[in-house]
């Protein structure tokens, strides 16, 4: 199992609009606002804002890799270990991921992100198509 990258960076805001405003002053852009949760990025690095009341993942990080078969296989192995990991969730973007935790109590994340991931205003067509 071979990592892509460390992705991300998930910490909890208790104000998820007044953070991702911050965060975009300091130059990242932001690519998914939710009243529980926002994601924003620079570069290919991301930075996901939880609020407090988020049940799916508290504060992480996140581990990305681009084929999808690849999530498959290191949960596999990963749960042949004695990790604590949960199912793989597969995402409204095309994403999927699931978390484990490390042996010191620490929440990692391993994420399948496409190489070309869809971008917001696709997303957000997407949402509304759903609806």
């Amino acid at each position: 199992m071979e990592l892509k990258r460390l992705g991300h960076v998930a910490i909890c805001v208790p104000d998820i609009a007044a953070a991702a405003s911050f965060y975009q002053s300091l130059g990242m852009n932001l690519v998914w606002q939710d009243s529980d949760w926002a994601y924003l990025k620079a570069g290919n690095d991301g930075l996901a804002l939880l609020s407090p009341a988020y049940e799916q993942a508290g504060p992480h990080f996140g581990f990305v890799f681009d084929d999808r078969a690849a999530i498959d296989q290191a949960y596999a192995e990963l749960s042949q270990q004695d990790i604590k990991l949960t199912e793989i969730h597969e995402h409204r973007d095309g994403t999927a991921s699931f978390y484990g935790r490390d042996p010191f109590g620490n929440w990692f994340e391993y994420l399948y992100e496409p190489s070309e991931p869809d971008t917001p205003a696709v997303k957000a067509a997407e949402l509304v198509a759903s609806s």
